[in-house]
């Protein structure tokens, strides 16, 4: 963790009620890890899952929903943020992989994209899905494909690629039918091998486990939970895994599919 002081170089709004903000200051950040914002006149900070970052810049991409995000996205270019970055444990990429699929479901979808970068430089083909409500909220899809990715769109209202939920997607990649009955139904019979051999996602619990259910190989999740600090110290976004209390917001948000418990 280091705290920094970062000048905001770019806020603009991308979707609905989505905003990407880029912040100039040196720093690293592995892909999975979030900083922590401090935000005037509120005393918590405000966790975000970092999407990008290059030497000398950070970029976050953040959904208003409630009084943080909403001054958030009113902060001009030139503005200096009080920042904690490197946060988190991220995810180990460091694997003997070589067609893995991220999977992203909403706002949980930008670390994907750092970690769709690192992956490609290590000689992997990762394949993308990204799951949205509607075709208004959809964002990272031209990135992902800038990078030279398949990327597999699904909205639940079936405005914009495959109408239903990622796992509908994820169906078709494993030769198997999708989960008809939305997040919390797993697909029967899934083994999940057909086109990749490893699975990393990030998105709302209820994705997660519809993910996990899925799929039959071995993954990473990346996990949200309401923070108090952020680094540790408050225990407040402790959860139980098969190896004892783990806090999301140090042992985590990345927690490997052995050790999840639902």
């Amino acid at each position: 963790m280091e705290k920094m002081l970062l000048k905001v170089t770019e806020n603009v709004k991308i979707a609905k009620n989505i905003y990407r903000m880029r912040l100039a200051g040196e720093g690293k950040a592995k892909p999975g890890q979030f900083v922590n914002i401090m935000l005037g006149g509120l005393f918590l900070r405000r966790p975000i899952s970092v999407c990008d970052a290059a030497e000398g810049e950070f970029t976050i991409i953040y959904k208003v929903v409630g009084r943080g995000t909403e001054l958030l996205a009113t902060y001009p270019t030139g503005k200096v943020l009080d920042v904690l970055t490197g946060l988190g444990n991220g995810y180990d990429i460091n694997l003997d992989i070589m067609r893995p699929l991220l999977v992203g479901g909403g706002v949980g979808s930008p670390p994907l994209y750092l970690l769709a970068k690192r992956l490609f430089e290590l000689g992997k083909t990762p394949r993308v899905v990204l799951g949205f409500n509607t075709a208004s909220e959809i964002i990272l899809e031209n990135e992902f494909r800038d990078l030279g990715l398949e990327v597999n769109i699904t909205t639940i209202d079936g405005s914009r690629g495959t109408r239903g939920f990622v796992t509908d997607a994820i169906g078709c990649l494993s030769g198997v039918e999708g989960a008809k009955e939305g997040f919390a139904g797993a697909v029967e019979g899934a083994e999940g091998t057909g086109d990749f051999d490893y699975v990393f996602a990030c998105g709302p619990e209820a994705m997660l486990r519809a993910v996990y259910d899925a799929t039959q190989v071995d993954g990473q999740f990346s996990f949200e939970e309401r923070m108090g600090c952020g680094f540790g110290a408050c225990m407040g976004c402790s959860c139980k895994t098969r190896y004892g209390y783990k806090r999301i917001c140090t042992e985590g948000p990345v927690l490997k599919r052995g050790e999840i418990i639902w």
